[in-house]
């Protein structure tokens, strides 16, 4: 019997621990998904670094509570699945967002980013937004709209004294 609950206790501290330390959690519903739908799912969040595993709702609870994280409590009802991302922050809501239109049976229910409980609405917003390359190539450019600016306003003015001088 008390090997039994030592096992839980190690796995709730395990849980606790990713709920912590991950940069962002997702809770979905994955029932109504067929095998081969959950080995795709899994494939395209392995690829990405997202671990997502199923654990017990009440230990899910249990660990949410000692991360002080008890808003998370609500969404873990039913058969549900976790996505944790220590690396990226919008790759597992934009993944599982992406599979869930696809597949109306995947819901996703709520999340923690950062360490904020989040709602099905935050998360929803979260992957919308553009990738991180996507980002860095606006921000580039931004970067670059004054100088090539400045550039084609030289050589207008270069242009325009070389028609002077013919």
């Amino acid at each position: 019997m008390s090997n039994a609950i030592e096992t839980k206790k190690v796995i709730v501290d395990e849980i606790a621990d990713k709920l912590k330390t991950a940069k962002t959690t997702v809770v979905v519903d994955y029932r109504g998904l067929n095998v081969s739908e959950v080995t795709e799912l899994r494939k395209q969040l392995r690829e990405a670094g997202i671990e997502f595993k199923v654990y017990k709702n009440s230990l899910t609870r249990r660990a949410a509570e000692a991360s002080e994280l008890a808003g998370l409590n609500d969404a873990l009802t039913g058969p549900n699945a976790i996505a944790f991302s220590n690396e990226d922050v919008v790759a597992p809501a934009k993944i599982l967002n992406d599979f869930a239109k696809k597949h109306e049976a995947l819901e996703i229910k709520a999340g923690v980013i950062e360490g904020n409980v989040a709602s099905l609405e935050d998360i929803k917003a979260l992957a919308e937004l553009p990738s991180r390359e996507g980002l860095l190539s606006m921000l580039l450019s931004v970067l670059q709209a004054p100088i090539r600016n400045l550039a084609l306003a030289t050589k207008a003015v270069a242009d325009q004294k070389e028609e002077q001088g013919a």
